[in-house]
């Protein structure tokens, strides 16, 4: 058997496990994973027995807050019933129930295919378009995405994604994705109008060749920094692509089930997408699943009385019944309890203005559960030095974030009360505070 040689000079970090690999972890560089042992509404609990307000959501996936029970127990009964079945022959009522009601809550999105994560939800769309236009006899090869985009890491979802870092080792072997402006805004922000006609024109361009879709984040890019969008601009973009006979797919992996204040980001910004990859807070957390809603004249295009037609793909776990059984749950709290993330918006807004007038801060935004904030730095980015010091203030402090670099931003559980959330923004302002030597604003 060979052996694999060594880095030379290679000296192990005993703190981390000699096991485990973490995602976006550097063990040279980051601090090692704390040991988290339970969790219970907004708060982790740490195995030295310590607890932290998870102030993130840990991902923003734990939507209504951890352990929430009537979650467990939809899974505890669902594991008594039928824990797994294959989908490609068999269906079953969790999965029955879920599609029903995603496919109410989103006139004219009919049909819904399960996947199991965010960037397999996007895969699915990707693919769903492609293969509608090969279907239909007028291949499209032309994707449009958004500057700053973050779709995902499989190959697929990188390729639709803004080259970074994260995708340098395999950039010769991404497909060629057409790009246009993204007019990020901000409070105070009074050149946002030129932006945005300075994208919509770069859209229009892009428009005159034959384009199989266009996808987009609602609203908000995550990862690419918290930045936010006008509905209005998302309107435009919706009619031109339409008008072009483009398929319109939105990314709400993140932006769904409530976070900005609508169940769904493409409802408050006033747009009806062809196609929609959603995740993250599906099952509020509690397991991996993913769904991907499409027109039901998409899904016609694969209806053939040959194979050709069929679209090829699935997963072991599609439509797990555990998962749709906490899916289902989560949905009926989300819809029993609207004024949960509905008001989310103003409960922010006080602390987010106070923030604000640190030194050292700049562009705050809010959208629903979402707020972010810059630190004012002359290389912006995700490596910037101060979100690892800023996490570690804060973690100090009893609160868990983690900073895109210097793009500080705090997206709660649903279940985190008034006082807790003055208590994130009291340890991150302290935390900027220390980083900055804590001179205000006058």
């Amino acid at each position: 058997m060979g052996h694999l040689p060594q880095q030379p000079g290679r000296t192990p970090h005993t703190r981390w496990h000699p096991h485990l690999w973490h995602p976006f972890a550097q063990e040279a560089l980051h601090d090692p994973p704390r040991m988290a042992q339970g969790g219970q509404g907004p708060w982790l609990e740490l195995a030295d027995g310590g607890r932290v307000l998870d102030a993130i959501s840990s991902w923003w996936v734990t939507l209504h807050g951890h352990g929430e029970p009537a979650i467990a127990a939809a899974i505890a009964a669902q594991a008594r019933q039928l824990e797994q079945v294959i989908f490609a022959n068999f269906s079953h009522p969790p999965a029955v129930t879920l599609a029903q009601r995603l496919c109410q809550a989103w006139p004219g999105l009919d049909r819904l295919f399960f996947s199991d994560n965010g960037s397999t939800a996007v895969e699915v769309c990707l693919k769903m378009a492609l293969q509608y236009w090969h279907n239909r006899g007028k291949p499209r090869q032309q994707l449009i995405a958004f500057d700053g985009a973050y779709h995902g890491d499989t190959f697929g979802a990188m390729a639709l994604g803004a080259r970074s870092l994260f995708t340098t080792p395999f950039d010769p072997l991404l497909f060629s994705v057409a790009r246009c402006p993204y007019p990020a805004t901000w409070w105070g922000d009074d050149t946002v109008e030129d932006r945005e006609q300075s994208a919509l024109g770069c859209l229009d361009q892009l428009l005159k060749t034959p384009t199989a879709g266009v996808i987009i984040e609602p609203l908000v890019q995550g990862a690419g920094g918290m930045a936010m969008a006008r509905p209005d601009f998302f309107q435009q973009v919706a009619q031109r692509v339409q008008g072009a006979g483009a398929l319109l797919i939105a990314d709400e992996v993140m932006t769904g089930f409530g976070r900005t204040g609508a169940l769904f980001a493409s409802h408050r910004a006033g747009i009806q997408p062809d196609l929609v990859a959603l995740s993250k807070g599906l099952t509020g957390g509690f397991l991996p699943m993913a769904v991907s809603l499409a027109r039901e004249a998409i899904y016609q295009a694969f209806v053939a009385d040959h194979p050709r037609h069929t679209f090829f793909h699935g997963h072991s776990f599609t439509a797990n019944p555990l998962g749709c059984a906490a899916a289902n749950a989560s949905l009926t709290l989300l819809q029993d309890h609207p004024e949960r993330y509905q008001g989310f918006a103003e409960r922010h807004r006080p602390h987010l203005e106070m923030l604000a007038r640190l030194s050292g801060l700049e562009r705050p935004r809010l959208c629903g559960t979402i707020a972010a904030i810059d630190l004012r730095v002359d290389q912006p980015g995700y490596l910037h030095q101060a979100g690892r010091q800023i996490q570690r203030s804060c973690m100090e402090g009893g609160v868990f974030v983690r900073p895109l670099g210097h793009v500080l931003y705090l997206i709660p559980p649903l279940s985190m009360n008034d006082e807790q959330l003055e208590q994130c923004y009291g340890v991150l302002g302290r935390a900027v505070q220390n980083l900055n030597g804590g001179i205000t604003k006058s």
